[in-house]
């Protein structure tokens, strides 16, 4: 693997005085052809009946799998579901009870990921998660579940994946508008974790090594979708990525991008791929030094134009208006997530850090950041 570019100069993170951090427990087996093991790997978890999730692009895929699994696949889950609707979940919860699996096998994209997670939520089953995007989320023990068009999300390790199978071979099918907005959104988890409320030195190395490989690797698959060095590359910038955010947790873009997810059914690598720039702009504009080091790291002036020039380049969306939002819908968020973004009332006041500063924006503020992010226009 080679470098992370120029995140890696000294100057990106300083000498840590003191911090504290809790690694995610899990094993990761990376490298092309590595789907092959994935019988040894459910022996080692000691599994005997397993649901094996896979739907859409991942069922080729999810048919070699099963192949290889041979008689420990007790049943096949096809459905899945951007942002895990409750009902999806549910049935995927009553199948996995009715055939007695002990554990769950999801390959796929973020969708995949999230309904094995809403399974272990509630059943204590381990997965096996091989994804086949840029998603991240197979290293974080973040969970995800909408109903009502409210997204609800929290934490438990029980969901975090005991063991990850990353492939780069599973990802060369990929369209490139998915490679695109999947990167990017491998990008918003790196740049989120530089400023969210837990990070730490450990999480921002990986988070700022990750966004310069996705920086240099995501033009290259551009230029080259069978580029199966950048797809590795890429592939190991989201598992950085995925790590740094699954400690130091997330902020303003995540809760914005929930919401707004949530209440309209939007494609979520997009969505984040979109919003990132004026995000990070409404972050930097409170305090312009929390992400100087990704604004070095992407080779820019400001983290947001920077941003803002790569979705370009990649030619992924721009404005919140290719995604289908109108300013009628953008106006009827506003009070939501205003409600998402306020502390709770019973919150203890304490020194306020990048994150906190812009994690309580005013309506009128989170009404422009909307309005900019409508407009399409680059980040100043």
């Amino acid at each position: 693997m080679s470098g992370a570019g120029q995140a890696d100069g000294p100057a990106a993170v300083r000498p840590p005085t003191s911090f504290a951090r809790r690694a995610m427990p899990g094993r990761v087996v990376f490298g092309p052809g590595k789907l092959d093991v994935i019988s040894e790997e459910a022996d080692l978890l000691g599994a005997l009946r397993v649901l094996l999730i896979a739907g859409g692009s991942a069922k080729p895929a999810g048919d070699r799998a099963a192949g290889l699994l041979g008689p420990l696949v007790a049943a096949r889950w096809t459905e899945v579901a951007r942002h895990v609707p409750a009902d999806l979940a549910a049935r995927a919860r009553a199948e996995c009870s009715r055939v007695g699996a002990d554990a769950v096998v999801s390959i796929g994209g973020g969708a995949a990921t999230g309904l094995a997670k809403a399974i272990a939520l509630r059943l204590a089953v381990p997965i096996i998660a091989v994804p086949t995007t840029y998603a991240g989320s197979e290293v974080t023990p973040v969970w995800g579940l909408t109903e009502s068009q409210r997204k609800s999300t929290g934490r438990s390790e029980q969901v975090l994946p005991r063991t990850v199978i990353y492939d780069p071979l599973l990802t060369t099918g990929l369209p490139a508008g998915v490679t695109a907005s999947s990167g990017m959104n491998a990008m918003a988890h790196c740049v989120e974790a530089v400023y969210a409320p837990g990070a730490n030195p450990v999480t921002t190395l990986l988070a700022l090594a990750g966004a310069g490989i996705l920086a240099r690797c995501l033009p290259a698959l551009a230029a080259d979708p069978a580029d199966l060095g950048a797809r590795s590359e890429a592939l190991y910038a989201a598992y950085l990525a995925g790590c740094a955010m699954a400690e130091a947790g997330t902020g303003l873009h995540h809760r914005i991008c929930h919401v707004l997810g949530g209440m309209y059914d939007l494609p979520h690598a997009e969505l984040h791929a979109t919003l990132l720039p004026y995000t990070v702009a409404c972050v930097e504009a409170r305090d312009p030094a929390a992400l100087a080091p990704v604004a070095a790291a992407l080779a820019g002036d400001t983290a947001a134009g920077a941003l803002y020039d790569l979705s370009a380049r990649l030619g992924t969306a721009t404005s919140l208006r290719q995604l289908g939002v109108t300013p009628a819908q953008a106006a009827a968020a506003v009070p939501r997530l205003a409600e998402a973004l306020a502390p709770p009332p019973d919150q203890p006041a304490a020194a306020p850090t990048a994150d906190q500063r812009a994690a309580a924006p005013t309506a009128a503020e989170i009404a422009a950041l909307l309005d900019h992010a409508l407009a399409g226009q680059r980040p100043t």
